[in-house]
């Protein structure tokens, strides 16, 4: 097996990533119709609305870090991430049979978004930490490139599915088919065979030691801050390509799908490319932030559906390189002992990050046209490469610093 599939000489990784593969999928079909159906069917195409969907659902990872990363440390994963998988399937077929019902408006569409965002903050973290019990370290930043491989894999069938889907059903069946991909997952995890789980040493199982963790690694704040940058202002593309579909395209269901698939082509190529790589680089890192900031620009001035979807494929390899990095960086600096909490602080602030940018970005969007909102999002990057090269250069010149 090459090394960029090295992971899954693993039969306990190469089980997990099979149902996380199927359940992907289903979680971006539901993703697109769920953002479709707010802006087509429950608002007439208010970009505000999908963004407050968003920050619904993503908003949790703030409130709930401190719960999350500790229980990802104190608790065994695995059993853990039955509950929460669990949870998130049964909220899944709940929607869907409201929805099959018509008994769902925009206001209980919130209701389920922030359901939705309460078990995903719990289970987020967990699952990040659980993929080294299934490696261990020296394959973990290759299980790191594959998962978001898988998930980006699902990102580029799941919406071209449900765009397809929806010209033909109601979204509540694509709400349902979600509900049942989480069984595959269900099933590797009650029967994988993984390490025997032994509870980290540490005394201190608190966030506020993972903060002080953080605070310690100059390089460990740095990234972080790189990340809630990228992930507030840049990474808002359901409303970005579904805005730019309505208003300036003027396209249906199955267009606005198969654009979200066009940057999941990029990012499954970003993901795979960043698997063959035996180490994460910084340099690779700082040029990924340039090109994502460059491509979203440049796909906001798109003239026309063709160039606009393949520059959103370039777009999409630059931003999943620049998250695998990010996330190896990150996992491989921190301890494994610490590894719940420290990944609790980055999804908080990735995805914690949304509550503000997203409702921002869809006034934008609003106000301004979705032009001006992807201008905006894409300048995001451009910041986020002035702070990781200052830090590079002033790294550099610690590094060849000779006392007196």
């Amino acid at each position: 097996m090459t090394d960029t599939f090295r992971a899954l000489r693993n039969q306990a990784y190469r089980q997990w990533a099979t149902g996380a593969l199927v359940s992907n999928i289903g979680t971006w079909m539901q993703r697109t119709a769920q953002d479709w159906m707010v802006l087509t069917q429950l608002t007439h195409h208010n970009a505000t609305a999908v963004g407050w969907v968003m920050s619904l659902q993503f908003g949790p990872q703030l409130a709930l870090t401190p719960l999350a990363g500790h229980l990802a440390d104190r608790f065994e994963r695995r059993k853990l991430l039955i509950y929460t998988q669990s949870a998130m399937a049964l909220t899944a077929l709940l929607l869907g049979t409201l929805s099959l019902l018509n008994l769902i408006n925009l206001y209980r569409l919130y209701v389920f978004a922030l359901a939705l965002g309460i078990f995903s903050a719990l289970d987020a973290p967990t699952r990040q930490a659980f993929v080294g019990e299934l490696t261990g370290e020296d394959d973990l930043p290759n299980a790191i490139a594959l998962n978001s491989a898988s998930f980006h894999g699902a990102r580029l069938l799941g919406p071209a599915c449900a765009g397809l889907l929806m010209t033909q059903l109601e979204p509540g069946w694509v709400f349902l088919l979600n509900a049942l991909s989480y069984i595959p997952l269900l099933h590797a995890l009650r029967t994988l065979q993984t390490r025997p789980w032994t509870q980290s040493s540490q005394s201190d199982h608190s966030l506020l030691a993972g903060l002080r963790y953080v605070q310690q690694r100059p390089e460990l704040s740095i990234l972080l801050l790189l990340i809630f940058l990228v992930g507030t202002f840049g990474l808002n593309f359901p409303i970005f390509i579904a805005t730019m579909s309505v208003q300036v395209f003027h396209a249906g269901p199955d267009v606005f799908g198969l654009l979200s698939s066009s940057m999941a082509v990029g990012s499954v190529a970003g993901a795979l490319y960043s698997a063959s790589r035996i180490k994460p680089s910084r340099i690779g890192l700082l040029l990924a932030a340039i090109l994502f900031g460059v491509g979203c620009i440049s796909a906001a001035l798109a003239p026309n559906l063709i160039l606009f979807a393949v520059i959103l494929a370039v777009t999409g390899l630059a931003a999943q390189f620049f998250n695998t990095s990010t996330n190896s960086l990150v996992q491989l600096g921190t301890d494994p002992g610490m590894r719940g909490r420290v990944m609790a602080i980055l999804l908080a602030l990735f995805l914690g990050g949304t509550p503000l940018g997203a409702p921002l970005m869809g006034s934008i969007a609003d106000h301004m046209g979705a032009r001006w909102a992807m201008i905006c999002g894409g300048s995001s990057g451009l910041i986020v490469a002035a702070i990781w090269t200052i830090y590079l250069l002033r790294r550099h010149q610690r590094s060849h610093h000779v006392p007196n």
